[in-house]
């Protein structure tokens, strides 16, 4: 009997060993978090620098504003979007000019001058590059992300974005998913596109992310208006607030930290 009971004892101890193993290779699944939660902002508008990073900066949240170079907001609030990258938000990288396919149906909005199907390969790398070089005179960084303008990946049958990997961490399309490090396409980064959600919407997707220990990217434009694709400012708040109430299980980061943390996974299954 007493065999017995040490046998169980035994077990016992060998289980919960286990589960403790179990516990520390989950909690560095994130950088010793339970997942990692990415906010980014498209398009270099007002309500960015007049409603978004002020709360987030209340909070001490770090976002990715995915920068068009020709956006008159960059040109007249350049000084503000050099103090948000010296905060510790990410200034991506959203093209020059925003080109969009516009061959595709529901396209009309599309500008003859910046139709991406008129593009050459050559002309949209080109006018990256050169957003690249306005963003690093904002600044001062080498490395950032990319974000697709209209999650439009190809010129004819051709991936540009081929040509500018070893220029970027990693590229965010628009495709929805949770993934793990693993599973995670650094060329086509997915994201939730966010448009008048309530937060429950958002939040819920957190707990998710949580439960399966992925990545979960948010994809706003307007935040409290300023754009035709708008969230209410008061559900983001609440979506911030949920974020805080439990960054010791999330981590909260630009998208260049987080891809460059996953490329650094990859390699290690390699």
């Amino acid at each position: 009997m007493r065999t017995t009971f040490k046998y169980i004892l035994v077990l016992l101890a060998i289980a919960g060993g286990m589960h403790l193993t179990s516990q520390a290779q989950t909690a560095k699944l994130w950088n010793n978090k339970q997942c990692a939660v990415v906010l980014t902002y498209d398009d270099a508008i007002d309500a960015d620098l007049d409603n978004v990073i002020p709360a987030l900066d209340s909070l001490k949240l770090k976002g990715t504003f995915y920068i068009i170079g020709s956006s008159s907001v960059v040109n007249n609030r350049l000084e503000e979007w050099r103090k948000a990258a010296h905060k510790g938000h990410e200034l991506g990288n959203h093209a020059l000019f925003h080109p969009c396919d516009g061959s595709l149906p529901g396209r009309s909005f599309v500008s003859p001058d910046h139709d991406l199907s008129k593009y050459t390969v050559g002309r949209a790398v080109d006018e990256i590059r050169i957003n690249n070089v306005l963003l690093k005179a904002i600044d001062g960084k080498n490395r950032r992300t990319f974000a697709y303008p209209c999650g439009d990946l190809k010129i004819g049958d051709e991936y540009f974005y081929t040509q500018l990997r070893k220029d970027f961490a990693g590229a965010r399309g628009v495709g929805a998913g949770l993934q793990t490090a693993a599973q995670v396409n650094l060329d086509n980064i997915d994201c939730y596109y966010i448009q008048d959600q309530p937060a429950k919407y958002m939040i819920d997707l957190v707990k998710k992310a949580m439960q399966s220990q992925t990545l979960l990217v948010f994809l706003f434009h307007g935040v409290g208006g300023g754009h035709s694709i708008n969230e209410g400012l008061g559900e983001h708040s609440q979506l911030l607030h949920f974020l805080k109430q439990n960054e010791k299980n999330i981590w909260i980061a630009p998208m260049v930290d987080v891809a460059e943390y996953i490329a650094k996974e990859q390699s290690k299954g390699r």
